[in-house]
């Protein structure tokens, strides 16, 4: 289930998990991603959150046409993480990396997510964002994959968009998307309360996601007062604790475990995989226990490419400053 791959070995100043993560957000200069991509609203099906009331899902994704005169290489679907976006700075470096070798690119929003560019992201749809939105997700995706014509198509996804990218890949074995040819999950969350727990445990990524989350939940009960109040979670001090009551309020869940075991991909998880798929992890990765990954059944179809360092989405070096992360991509696209 290892695939062979060159191991990331960063400089030894910046290998911690922290730093990793913490300079993957520096942006390189030279992208040509943000003068390139433009921004579709799709359809995304029926909203089922329970706050909807007949509508239907809208998310926002920003397509980027191929750079390559020999009619290109094909179209990549790029999922964002947690409170990232399409214009997170790993989309972007990756975005940018894909269009110079000639691919398409297409930077999914996950609802309540975007870069607030074109529409508030939380006024797209009154339903808030949960992790087990995969209906949505898929209904997105069967139409991203349309706009390949006869080309492969690919998905990748990191942190959470890689829990959403392996669930597609699972979903891709009863209902096919069109000439998917490969997946790739970065950091992937297949076991989202181990996640959490992990992000509790550390001081600075807790600090980190809770801000963000907390920000994102008052700017959705300010569009939305008459559907939310999250002012109890306020004083919570941790993430999990926050989910449970929240889930509980807002998601049609019981609490924190009965929504998370929703989306956990188990060890044997993978059995039915009809697709080729690869998962990129660093051992080190404060968010994400590498463990979850040495727990999974075998597959031929299923490759793990494990590095000692990288930290959570980070896989950065210095001299000269350098984001590996689309190199390592890049290994598995080519091979």
């Amino acid at each position: 289930m290892n695939s062979p791959q060159q191991l990331f070995q960063p400089n030894p100043l910046i290998r911690s998990s922290v730093m990793q993560s913490s300079l993957a957000r520096r942006v390189p200069t030279n992208l040509i991603t943000p003068r390139v991509v433009r921004p579709i609203l799709l359809d995304a099906g029926e909203d089922k959150t329970p706050q909807a009331n007949g509508e239907r899902v809208k998310l926002l994704g920003y397509y980027g046409p191929g750079l390559s005169m020999n009619g290109g290489r094909g179209l990549v679907l790029l999922l964002h993480g947690w409170e990232g976006c399409s214009h997170s700075t790993y989309n972007m470096t990756m975005g940018d990396r894909l269009l110079r070798a000639g691919f398409e690119i297409f930077q999914l929003n996950l609802r309540d997510h975007g870069p607030n560019i074109h529409f508030n992201k939380y006024a797209l749809n009154r339903g808030i964002f949960n992790g087990t939105l995969i209906d949505e997700v898929a209904e997105a995706t069967h139409q991203i994959a349309q706009m390949a014509g006869d080309k492969p198509f690919y998905i990748i996804g990191a942190s959470m968009g890689g829990s959403f990218a392996m669930r597609l890949a699972l979903r891709h074995s009863q209902t096919p998307f069109h000439n998917l040819k490969q997946v790739i999950g970065i950091c992937p969350a297949i076991d989202p309360e181990a996640a959490v727990k992990s992000i509790d445990k550390h001081s600075l990524y807790l600090k980190f996601f809770r801000k963000q989350w907390l920000s994102s939940l008052i700017a959705k009960q300010k569009l939305f007062p008459d559907l939310y109040d999250f002012r109890p979670v306020i004083s919570m001090p941790n993430v999990f604790d926050m989910t449970d009551w929240w889930a509980a309020h807002y998601t049609g869940f019981q609490g924190a475990h009965d929504y998370y075991a929703h989306y956990t991909i188990a060890a044997d998880g993978f059995r039915d995989l009809k697709v080729h798929t690869s998962i990129i992890h660093a051992a080190n990765d404060g968010v994400i226990p590498v463990q979850n990954f040495y727990d999974l059944e075998p597959n031929p179809l299923l490759d793990l490419h494990i590095h000692p360092n990288g930290g959570h989405v980070g896989f950065i070096d210095l001299f000269p400053f350098h984001h590996y992360l689309p190199d390592l991509v890049m290994d598995i696209l080519d091979t």
